[in-house]
């Protein structure tokens, strides 16, 4: 039953499309799973679904959630959580991607719209701009962009769990617990990348490889900088806590720089990885109500 819980925490991460792009406006090609799928529902769906979670939670002793405006700090849940461990003092249990960005930072904070009221095509892009070249059409990948749905200019949000469990990277987030320890503390590290056609950009292969550092499973060649980063205390995600809210506890890194990634390298990682992740995961609603988040502590920023 954890472990299926546990999968709550599949965040989200979604694109912005572009050939009219100045960060994250323009529009996508037609006839893409984006065009089919209903997208941008009213937002009194959204507003409904906001007002849900708030009745969920009311007196019953949740802690702060996620995901958040990491922009703003204020946050009046009280409920007592220490803060996990430094990530390289943990054990890398696995990495996933969302469509989109979850959290909204000062470089992602183009909202995409209300998607299709459960998750998909919503959350927030990249908000600068690309040139022409980085937004050029695939040639050689095309058929491959089609299948994953996603194009240059896209915003993807990565995430890199870390677990106190002695445990190695796998499949979902099962493998961040084991029989020894079922309630491990959990440590995301999070960043946001925008999609371009350019090789010389980061690859995500790379970036995710993993192997033993100082005795731990840890990603080999992060791309984290401490100081360009907000950590707050809040939860697990995924689409399925829309409306209830998250009952495990999860400190986070957000890291506030976005970094372009070459597409040819996400449709590459797609297609076969060490965590079997194959698809982009939606996206939980921003939670925006004080009561549901922690307050920012200028403290935390050292963890």
């Amino acid at each position: 039953m954890r472990s299926l819980l546990l999968l709550g925490l599949l965040l989200t991460a979604t694109q912005a499309a572009a050939f009219e792009f100045r960060g994250t406006t323009g529009k996508p090609e037609r006839g893409t799973q984006r065009d089919e799928i209903q997208k941008n529902v009213p937002e009194d769906m959204i507003k409904q679904q906001r007002k849900q979670l708030l009745k969920a939670a009311a007196g019953v002793g949740y802690g702060p959630q996620s995901p958040r405006d990491i922009t703003q700090w204020e946050g009046s849940n009280i409920r007592a959580q220490t803060p996990a461990p430094l990530s390289y003092s943990m054990d890398l249990c696995n990495i996933h991607l969302h469509r989109n960005a979850e959290h909204k930072g000062p470089q992602f904070n183009n909202y995409a719209g209300t998607g299709d009221g459960k998750g998909n095509y919503t959350g927030y892009r990249y908000s600068g701009s690309l040139s022409k070249e980085e937004l050029a059409p695939l040639q050689r990948q095309k058929d491959l962009a089609k299948k994953h749905d996603i194009e240059p200019g896209d915003t993807i949000e990565i995430h890199a769990v870390f677990s106190t469990a002695d445990v190695k990277p796998g499949q979902t987030l099962a493998a961040c617990e084991n029989h020894a320890v079922i309630n491990p503390q959990l440590r995301v590290e999070a960043f946001v990348a925008v999609l371009v056609n350019d090789h010389r950009a980061a690859d995500l292969g790379k970036l995710t490889k993993s192997g033993i550092k100082d005795g731990h499973y840890q990603p080999l060649h992060p791309p984290f900088r401490p100081e360009e980063s907000v950590t707050y205390l809040g939860s697990t995600t995924g689409t399925g806590y829309n409306t209830k809210p998250s009952e495990y506890q999860v400190t986070w890194h957000v890291h506030t720089k976005v970094i372009k990634i070459n597409i040819a390298s996400v449709l590459k990682w797609l297609e076969s990885n060490d965590y079997e992740e194959h698809r982009l995961h939606g996206v939980r609603n921003l939670v925006i109500n004080p009561e549901l988040l922690s307050e920012i502590k200028a403290e935390d920023q050292k963890q």
